[in-house]
């Protein structure tokens, strides 16, 4: 009997198919677990939502803000001259959001009384007492001025005084030296009888520190900010009045490179707030309403 032939098995040229699906199948996986664990900006994911929609003819979501001031387009000529690019002092930017925006506690005082002139009354004595503030303070802290060791800076809003940390504490330590306590004593007796609110702000150079007292600049800024409103509590200024605030190394005024700009960076600022003392404002408010008015866009 004849053999039967045996057909030759045909090669499979779509075994690649398999390993092709479950690489597919395994990214699909990983982005699946990557997309889970991600945080989403709600923020800008709305604002990116209200724009498409907007863009596409829908109703936006948001209710559009009320633009206060000029309108400056990003690419002009002017934008040069912002704040950022120029790093202009905080007396330029004062006068600045003076002209272009009217200030919260004017707003508030207006709604409060219901007349414009009454609130803008009110808020002129508030600034001719930030005035006297900085007579008395001139006077007091005058040698130190002339040394150029003190910095006194008057803006409508707030008086910053500006104090080399150099003057008050040692290297690396919290505790004022023993000289520079009857500094702090004399300003603290200067500012007790008014009512403003005052921001005690501690900042320091970049270099960094690693000790048990203080880990980082974060701790050592704040804990000679603090140390600062122990002593003026000690002199009659109401403790309720102060806010410690330590920035570290984050808002240098000048350039860490060399031996000058540290010493520029370690410093203690004052910033001693115009509050409208009549009956009906609250000072702790009006501290709050101008900090965050006023001081949010400085770039120290």
């Amino acid at each position: 009997m004849a053999r039967k032939k045996h057909h030759e098995e045909h090669a499979n040229h779509e075994a690649w198919a398999i390993p092709y699906g479950d690489l597919v199948t395994l990214l699909l996986a990983f982005f699946v677990v990557m997309y889970s664990i991600s945080s989403v900006n709600e923020g800008k994911y709305r604002v990116l939502a209200d724009s498409l929609s907007e863009a596409f003819g829908g109703p936006p979501r948001s209710v559009k803000p009320l633009q206060l001031g000029r309108v400056q387009q990003r690419g002009s000529q002017n934008e040069s001259a912002t704040m950022v690019a120029n790093k202009l002092p905080r007396s330029a930017l004062a006068s600045r959001m003076i002209s272009d925006l009217p200030t919260r506690p004017q707003m508030r005082l207006a709604v409060e009384t219901g007349s414009p002139d009454a609130a803008t009354a009110r808020y002129a004595r508030a600034r001719e007492k930030l005035e006297t503030i900085a007579v008395r303070v001139e006077e007091a802290l005058a040698p130190l001025i002339r040394a150029d060791l003190v910095v006194v800076t008057r803006t409508p809003l707030w008086l910053e005084v500006e104090v080399k940390a150099d003057i008050l504490f040692d290297s690396g330590s919290a505790a004022p030296r023993e000289d520079a306590c009857a500094t702090i004593a004399r300003l603290g007796q200067t500012l007790a009888p008014f009512p403003n609110g005052i921001r005690i702000e501690g900042h320091t150079d970049d270099r960094p520190i690693a000790t048990a007292a203080f880990p980082s600049n974060w701790e050592l800024s704040a804990a000679r900010a603090a140390s600062v409103v122990r002593l003026f509590a000690a002199e009659g200024v109401a403790p309720a009045r102060m806010t410690v605030i330590g920035y570290g190394q984050e808002r240098p005024k000048a350039d860490n490179a060399d031996i000058d700009g540290r010493s520029e960076n370690r410093r203690v600022v004052l910033a001693i707030l115009a509050t409208p003392d009549e009956p009906g404002t609250s000072a702790a408010e009006t501290t709050t309403a101008q900090a965050s008015v006023a001081r949010s866009g400085e770039a120290g």
